[in-house]
């Protein structure tokens, strides 16, 4: 089975959506793999992001907000230095910069998203500016070839 970990900041939109997209095409598909999703800190997962991909017919209201400590405790008998994953995506360049170097991953992939949550101004506005990630990130997951899989 095909490991993955996305990895941002805070866990709560970017990697969010991410993981919530490979999910869908990982069950479309039908591929044997598995996806995680993480931040370098948990900051809770955000509304907005919630709200934008229920927009496109995909769910994370049941998604948790996780730091790596946290997921690495969530796999039972592990640590952090015996756990594996076939690719490490990282969504944005904290994480990237900021990743430790014991996650162990045969391929590392980045690309950096913009935060939306960072997008100051009326509701209508942060929405477009979540929709538009959410939109990139739904490309950038989708361009994946099955052969990763």
């Amino acid at each position: 089975m095909i490991r993955i970990l996305v990895l941002c900041t805070g866990n709560s939109c970017r990697s969010q959506m991410a993981e919530g997209f490979l999910k869908k095409i990982i069950f479309e598909r039908k591929l044997n793999a598995e996806v995680f999703s993480a931040g370098i800190e948990a900051h809770g997962l955000n509304p907005y992001a919630i709200k934008v991909m229920n927009e496109v017919g995909i769910d994370i209201s049941g998604h948790q907000s996780k730091s790596l400590d946290d997921l690495y405790r969530s796999f039972p008998f592990s640590s952090s230095e015996n756990q594996s994953f076939d690719y490490l995506i990282t969504v944005c360049d904290n994480a990237r910069e900021s990743c430790p170097v014991f996650l162990n991953a045969k391929s590392k992939i980045h690309r950096s998203f913009p935060d939306p949550a960072l997008h100051q101004g009326p509701e209508e506005q942060k929405l477009g500016a979540f929709r538009k990630v959410r939109d990139d990130i739904g490309a950038f997951c989708d361009s994946f070839p099955t052969e990763l899989f």
